[in-house]
């Protein structure tokens, strides 16, 4: 049990009894991820509005999670609120108390824990639903009052992720990145930044990840819900189909990836031509897995948490495959992508 746990159940309890007017029977706490927000699961008393509901515990975000003098993630609220109303699947809301949000339990299936079992027909097809959300995201406009559309993917952001890159990733060689190679990374993610600011910019989820997307056993035909939106912000049109099929958590095979691309690529409501979308796609792939390769080397670390580095050897596989994409598209991103094929490959850790 970690310190705090039984302070946390207590939260909910009282914002159960506040909010929906009932007992709590069980507050359950579920697995953390790599943020410091906490979440159970409430069974309610009988007679309750409903059965179970998810608790939602904010908590001061790790600041080594962001950019310094970047404003911490807003609430989740307004930015599910209009999802909803725009008929996208999100968690119902039911109020909140205290720092805890009461959402509907939409259940412990993720697309991440489902995926990997699925035959590959069953696969495509939930994966074509889910990449089916990403137009319909990309066409919310802003009503006014939603902080995701004053945030974006920005130069200041890639180059934090660069700086996290040479400061961590680099280091899983046999030490410190030399000043030749932080040049050149840091150079490499401003072309990057170029790329995104002369795209089209559109609301991407920015997580839009196989972990974020939860399958309702019981509901036919369209079954995808997406949580964990309070980090929503705008972005080039191909930011939430890197975060989906360049995946640490469930690695589709390459011919998937591509279909998958190239389908869903025309429904956008840009519709980038084939060459600027993969260009992006490949630059914004790089940026994202370097992010991801160092940030799961960095928690392991600075806070002893290593069950990341599962998922280590996917995320450097698709950073190389990036990297490769992104060089035979542009020769200018070469010494980058030597760079990244010196990464040794990694060993699978629990």
């Amino acid at each position: 049990m970690q310190a705090g746990d039984e302070a946390v159940r207590e939260r909910v309890r009282r914002a159960v009894a506040r909010v929906l007017g009932a007992r709590a029977l069980d507050v359950a706490l579920l697995p953390a991820g790599l943020g410091l927000r906490r979440f159970a699961r409430v069974r309610l008393e009988p007679g309750a509005a409903v059965a179970s509901v998810v608790a939602r515990v904010d908590a001061p975000e790790d600041p080594a999670g962001r950019p310094a003098g970047v404003a911490p993630e807003p609430p989740l609220e307004p930015i599910r609120a209009l999802l909803e109303r725009e008929g996208l699947p999100v968690p119902r809301g039911y109020g909140a108390d205290d720092g805890v949000l009461l959402l509907e339990d939409v259940g412990d299936v993720s697309l991440a824990s489902l995926a990997p079992g699925l035959g590959g027909g069953e696969r495509e097809a939930l994966y074509a639903e889910a990449c089916g959300l990403i137009p319909r995201l990309q066409r919310v406009t802003d009503p006014g009052g939603v902080a995701a559309f004053s945030r974006r993917l920005d130069p200041a952001q890639l180059a934090y992720k660069a700086e996290l890159f040479c400061e961590h990733g680099l280091a899983a060689r046999s030490g410190v990145a030399t000043p030749a190679e932080r040049t050149c990374v840091r150079d490499a993610f401003g072309r990057i930044a170029e790329l995104a600011e002369s795209a089209p910019q559109r609301l991407a989820h920015r997580d839009f990840q196989s972990a974020n997307l939860h399958v309702r056993a019981a509901a036919p035909g369209h079954r995808l819900v997406m949580i964990d939106l309070q980090g929503a912000w705008l972005a080039p049109p191909e930011y939430d189909l890197v975060c989906l099929l360049r995946d640490s958590y469930v690695e589709l095979p390459e011919d998937e990836i591509v279909g998958h691309f190239e389908a869903t690529r025309p429904r956008l409501p840009d519709r980038p031509d084939p060459e600027s979308a993969a260009l992006r796609f490949a630059a914004l792939g790089v940026a994202r897995k370097a992010k991801d390769y160092a940030r799961f080397l960095d928690v392991a670390a600075r806070r002893g948490d290593r069950r990341a580095l599962a998922f280590l050897p996917t995320t450097w596989r698709h950073l190389r495959a990036a990297a490769q994409a992104l060089a035979a598209r542009d020769g200018a991103f070469r010494a980058l992508e030597a760079i990244v094929l010196s990464l040794p490959e990694p060993a699978c850790a629990p």
